[in-house]
């Protein structure tokens, strides 16, 4: 079996989480939980967007526009990218979620 290796890639936050009512969602993030990241070609707004969905299959948001061209790339390369949950904070009606990024190698 081949070995297996996490390359960590770098650190941001959930961007849109603002758009989306996580209330029930929240209690459920664990930090350290894996997310699993999908790439949207056709987005209308970012041709490089990149999609996080928890592991029940949640939409919490995108990587940041300003972050995701090396992952979009990577991930159309056909690199497994993922993310994992760093820390989670309400700001008011924000869910700030940090997560940590991953390349599968």
């Amino acid at each position: 079996m081949p070995f297996v290796r996490e390359v960590f890639l770098m650190e941001c936050h959930v961007a849109g989480t603002t758009h989306r009512d996580l209330a029930e969602v929240e209690p459920g993030l664990k930090q350290a939980d894996s997310l699993v990241f999908r790439r949207e070609p056709e987005n209308a707004h970012d041709p490089l967007a990149i999609r996080i969905l928890d592991a029940k299959g949640h939409d919490l948001g995108f990587v940041p526009q300003e972050k995701n061209e090396v992952i979009a790339r990577l991930m159309d390369a056909g690199k497994l990218i993922f993310g994992r949950v760093e820390s989670k904070e309400w700001r008011g009606r924000w869910l700030k979620i940090d997560v940590r990024v991953f390349l599968q190698d």
